[in-house]
């Protein structure tokens, strides 16, 4: 059987990166990395990547401004030729702060994953976790889904759950949360990846 081919994108530090990337080389997920695209050139995954030897690939959304806008289109089309060169089975979002093309989604129909901090379809977009402490709610999580049209829709493929605890704030909850996307990315890679 050939390899199965992941390729992250990353916007920030790439603590959700590191956990796949970790998966993989500790063989908890018949898969390889084969490579991390970022769109920001000083991203802090960039360093995880390099230090594990995967190859990067920066698409810098700086290049695409032109006289004070951003240029989705071209960006979008430089994005696509990376994902394109790395050849993957499937194409992990961790952490990657810009809402796909339409294109990219089209050309890659549930190939694509994320992981959101929240139990969609509650509290979509970000600050997820500000939403649920301002809706009074007293679980909160996170879900893995397909990467469809909408944002943060798709079909879910994971959630974990945990309780908001009193005195939560943005910030608390959200390390609170983190281990545990980090092993709801990986339990659902391991659906996706399982031969």
């Amino acid at each position: 059987m050939s390899e199965f081919r992941i390729v992250a994108l990353a916007s920030g530090r790439g603590s959700n990166f590191a956990a796949i990337l970790g998966a993989c080389l500790e063989r908890k997920l018949s898969a390889r990395v084969v490579g991390l695209i970022t769109n920001k050139s000083d991203a802090p995954a960039l360093e995880i990547a390099k230090l594990s030897k995967v190859p990067t690939t920066i698409v810098d959304e700086k290049s695409f401004r032109k006289n004070g806008r951003w240029d989705r289109a071209a960006y979008e089309v430089e994005l696509l030729k990376a994902i394109e060169s790395y050849q993957p089975n499937l194409i992990c979002l961790t952490g990657y702060m810009r809402i796909l093309g339409k294109a990219i989604v089209a050309k890659y129909p549930e190939k694509i994953v994320n992981i959101h901090p929240s139990l969609l379809p509650s509290f979509r977009g970000l600050r997820a976790q500000q939403q649920a402490l301002d809706a009074g709610v007293k679980w909160t999580g996170c879900t893995v889904h397909f990467v469809s049209g909408e944002l943060d829709g798709g079909r879910i493929l994971e959630q974990s759950v945990t309780r908001i605890e009193e005195g939560d704030t943005e910030e608390t909850l959200s390390k609170r949360l983190l281990p545990i996307e980090h092993e709801t990315y990986v339990r659902a890679l391991k659906r996706l990846t399982s031969p």
